[in-house]
């Protein structure tokens, strides 16, 4: 019995739940799938994927990554659910620049780089990226738009912070989790009697009371990704502050499937929490967890019928 046609359903069925239309991958893969048939496999291997992409050979080099692209994609559900499946890595067909591909952190790093934080020298700047980094774990927004935050951004009473002067040049209000209403109290407080008279309205200061600048962030969290000893893991590259803004669109997602949530009415509100314009850019988060395409097949299996 040729067992590929089923996985394949499978596998659009959930991509289409997390809101893929997938037509194009359905042409494409359904090809795939003839081939792996024919070639009488019961597990996907690299060198079969490799193969079928590079099969047409009139393509040219970007052709062949597309099809072997939209492979991974497959590949990375089958090896969550069996690891027999092998993935093929990114790269086996050099097509130009792709998406870097993020690091997931975990909450026991994050722990890491907010206790490698806190040993910084000076007291305001300990307290700062300690905050920073809370921050961008907590609500997921750009490092420019943390550093754009001024203090009147932040409501106290409504615990939120209005982001403004956006990538795309619109606003928005975060409402925060209590405790990290409270932190960004606390900082606020100990800032105020470490320098009573900023040089700048900015929420975030350096030790010179003035606004943080990207570079010097930049650089800082490089340092404090080596002091907490986070590595990433392939083909994922050393981990960035951005990648903060990815875990915890994830982090969120995850939860959903896990709490049992509407997921496709979570989407598009979590789009607009994180200032997207195009929801197939908060889309694109859920291909980097395998374990969100493992929860959504859960999800999707028929519930056992009650047997009395």
């Amino acid at each position: 019995m040729n067992p590929w046609p089923q996985r394949l359903q499978d596998y659009l069925t959930v991509r289409r739940a997390m809101g893929f239309t997938m037509r194009r991958h359905e042409k494409l893969l359904t090809q795939f799938t003839d081939y792996l048939a024919e070639q009488a496999v019961a597990t996907l291997t690299i060198e079969d994927a490799l193969a079928w992409a590079t099969s047409p050979r009139h393509g040219d080099a970007r052709w062949w990554a597309a099809r072997l692209s939209m492979v991974r994609g497959f590949a990375g559900y089958l090896h969550a659910i069996d690891p027999a499946n092998q993935v093929p890595p990114g790269g086996l067909i050099p097509a130009g620049p792709r998406r870097i591909v993020p690091h997931l952190y975990t909450d026991h790093e994050i722990a890491a780089l907010l206790q490698a934080a806190g040993s910084l020298s000076f007291p305001l700047r300990a307290a700062t990226y300690q905050t920073l980094i809370g921050l961008l774990s907590a609500t997921g927004m750009r490092v420019g738009e943390a550093i754009r935050l001024d203090r009147t951004d932040f409501d106290a009473d409504l615990a939120a912070v209005t982001v403004r002067g956006t990538k795309f040049g619109k606003s928005r209000l975060l409402p925060l989790h209590l405790t990290a209403a409270a932190g960004l109290q606390d900082y606020l407080r100990l800032r105020d009697r470490l320098t009573p008279h900023p040089a700048t309205s900015a929420l975030l200061l350096s030790t010179r009371g003035c606004r943080l600048r990207y570079q010097r962030v930049w650089e800082i969290f490089h340092q404090l990704v080596g002091q907490a000893g986070l590595i990433p893991a392939p083909p994922a590259k050393p981990p960035r502050t951005h990648d903060l803004r990815h875990s915890f669109a994830v982090a969120t997602l995850l939860d959903c499937y896990r709490n049992r949530a509407d997921v496709q009415s979570m989407l598009p509100r979590l789009s607009t929490y994180l200032g997207h314009t195009d929801p197939r850019d908060t889309y694109w988060y859920l291909s980097a967890a395998p374990e969100l395409l493992v929860l959504a097949a859960d999800r999707l299996e028929p519930v056992e019928k009650d047997p009395r």
